[in-house]
C-alpha cells in the first residue's frame, strides 16, 4: 500500500489534522461564551454532545486511536515549546494511570452532574482550561507526559484502542536487530548539526522492537517518520489479541502487573453502563453521586471479587490472590465496554447528526454576522430513536461475544486443564453486564442537543 506509507511519512498530514480540529476548538468556544445559551442552538454543546462523541468511538473502531493522532492540544504545546523546553521528568511515584483514571471519573462525573450538554459557557471554559492544564504539564515535563499519565481522554482512548483493527508494528525484526540508532524512540538529529532535532521519536517511550498493541500509543506516526529504514507500518491485527499477551512490553511490562490499567479497564466498562443508565428516566430519581459510587466501586468490587472467588475455588488454586485474578481478568469487559460506549455514543450521533447544519448557520450570523450560509433550518435532527436501537443491539450483542472469548482465552491461557470451569464466572459477570446494557436501551432516552 504506497499511498498510506507516503501518508504515514508525510510529517504535515498531523499538522493539518490537528490545525483543522483547533480551529473548530476556537469556533467552538467563541460560540459557547457568545453565542446563544441554549445547548442544541450552540456550537459548545451540540459539537461536543452529538458529533465528537460519537466520531471519536467510530475512529476507534474503523482504524485506531484517531483523535490522539489530530489532537489540537499537541499543536499549541509544541508552539509553547518553541520558547521554553522543559527539563524536568514526570514525578517516577505517578507513573502509573491513576492521576488520569481519577481524572476521568470526575469529568464523567461532572458531566452528568452539571449537565454540561445544556450549558453552552460552561463547556468553553472546560475546553480552555483542558487546553491550559495540558500546556501547563508539558511545558513543564519532557516527552508526552500529559498525554501517557494526565489525559482522562487519552485514557479512555488508549483503553478503546485496544480493540482497535490496527497497529503500528515493525515489518522486520532483523533490521531492528541490525540498528545502530534507535530513531524511533530517541528521535533523528541533523548530520551536520548533532544537536539539532529534525524528527522526533516516540515521546511516549515505546521502544518499536518490544512495543504490543495500541497502549499508550498516541498514533502520533513520529515513530514511522524517524525511522531511516521504513521499517515501520500500520498492520492489521486482531482487535483485543494484545489483551491477552502476558509478554513484557515496552514502557507498560506486563498487563497482568498492572493494577492501575487493570482498573482503566474495569472504569471503562462501568462507567459505560453508568454514563447510558444516566439518560432514562429510572435514572433520574437516584441520587446522581449515590449511583456513581455503586456503579463504579460497589458494583465492580462484588461482582468481581466474587468471581475472582469463585475461579480460585473452581480451579482449585488458592494460592493466586483474588486480586491478581481480578487484575487478569478485567481486561475480558473491555469488548463489552467499548461496544456500549458505541451504542450510547452512535444513539446522540444518529439522532442528532444533522443539527450540526442550522447550529453552524447560526454560528456563522452570531460570530461573523455572516449569511451566506442561510437562515438556520431547526428541524434538521437525524434518525428517529426507535431506528436506533437494533443497531445498538448489534453492537451489545458483538461485544457481549467478544468478551466472552476473551473470558474463554484467558482462562486457556492461565488455567490450560480447567479452562472451562474458570471461565464461567467471568462469563456470567458479562451476561449480567450485557443484560443491563440492552434493558437500559431499551428505555426512552433523552436525546440530549436536539431541540423539541
Amino acid at each position: 500500500m504506497p499511498v498510506v506509507g507516503a501518508l504515514l511519512r508525510w510529517r504535515h498530514l498531523r499538522v493539518a489534522l490537528q490545525t483543522t480540529l483547533l480551529t473548530v476548538a476556537v469556533a467552538v468556544v467563541l460560540h459557547g461564551v457568545f453565542g446563544p445559551q441554549i445547548g442544541p442552538m450552540n456550537l459548545s454543546t451540540v459539537l461536543t454532545s452529538i458529533h465528537w462523541r460519537g466520531l471519536l468511538v467510530i475512529g476507534v473502531l474503523v482504524l485506531g486511536n484517531l483523535f490522539c493522532t489530530a489532537c489540537p492540544m499537541i499543536l499549541v504545546r509544541d508552539a509553547g515549546r518553541r520558547f521554553h523546553t522543559p527539563q524536568r521528568s514526570w514525578p517516577r511515584t505517578l507513573r502509573r494511570k491513576w492521576v488520569g483514571l481519577g481524572l476521568l471519573v470526575i469529568v464523567l462525573f461532572s458531566y452528568e452532574l452539571f449537565n454540561l450538554w445544556e450549558l453552552p459557557r460552561a463547556t468553553a471554559f472546560l475546553i480552555v482550561g483542558y487546553f491550559a492544564l495540558a500546556f501547563a504539564v508539558d511545558l513543564t515535563f519532557k516527552g508526552a507526559s500529559f498525554c501517557k499519565y494526565v489525559c482522562p481522554i487519552g485514557q479512555f482512548n488508549f483503553m478503546a484502542s485496544t480493540m482497535a483493527p490496527a497497529t503500528l508494528e515493525v515489518r522486520r525484526i532483523e533490521t531492528c536487530r541490525s540498528c545502530a540508532t534507535s530513531d524511533c524512540i530517541k528521535g533523528r538529529y541533523a548530520a551536520a548539526e548533532p544537536l539539532r532535532l529534525v524528527q522526533r521519536g516516540c515521546e511516549l517511550g515505546l521502544f518499536l522492537p518490544t512495543k504490543v498493541g495500541n497502549l499508550d500509543c498516541t498514533l502520533c506516526f513520529d515513530c514511522v517518520q524517524a525511522c531511516p529504514h521504513d521499517n515501520i507500518a500500520l498492520a492489521v491485527r486482531v482487535p483485543g489479541a494484545e489483551l491477552l499477551d502476558t509478554s513484557r512490553r515496552s514502557a507498560i511490562g506486563r498487563l497482568t502487573q498492572r493494577a492501575d490499567i487493570a482498573a482503566l479497564a474495569i472504569v471503562f466498562t462501568f462507567a459505560a453502563l453508568l454514563s447510558a443508565f444516566a439518560m432514562t428516566g429510572p435514572a433520574y430519581a437516584l441520587n446522581l453521586a449515590l449511583l456513581f459510587l455503586l456503579g463504579l466501586v460497589v458494583a465492580p468490587f462484588v461482582l468481581l471479587t466474587t468471581a475472582a472467588t469463585m475461579t480460585r475455588t473452581l480451579t482449585g488454586q488458592p494460592a493466586r490472590s483474588i486480586g491478581a485474578t481480578v487484575v487478569a481478568c478485567a481486561y475480558t469487559l473491555v469488548p463489552l465496554g467499548l461496544s456500549i460506549w458505541i451504542a450510547h455514543y452512535g444513539f446522540h450521533l444518529l439522532t442528532g447528526i444533522l443539527t450540526i447544519v442550522p447550529v453552524t448557520q447560526s454560528a456563522a450570523i452570531d460570530l461573523l454576522g455572516w449569511a451566506a450560509l442561510g437562515e438556520p433550518l431547526w428541524r434538521l435532527t437525524g434518525m428517529q430513536s426507535g431506528a436506533v436501537y437494533p443497531i445498538q443491539l448489534g453492537f451489545v450483542l458483538l461485544g457481549t461475544a467478544g468478551s466472552m472469548a476473551m473470558a474463554h482465552g484467558v482462562s486457556l491461557r492461565d488455567y490450560p486443564d480447567r479452562a472451562a470451569r474458570a471461565s464461567i464466572p467471568w462469563i456470567c459477570v458479562i451476561l449480567l453486564l450485557a443484560a443491563l446494557a440492552l434493558w437500559i436501551f431499551g428505555q426512552p432516552m433523552e436525546m440530549r442537543g436536539v431541540g423539541e
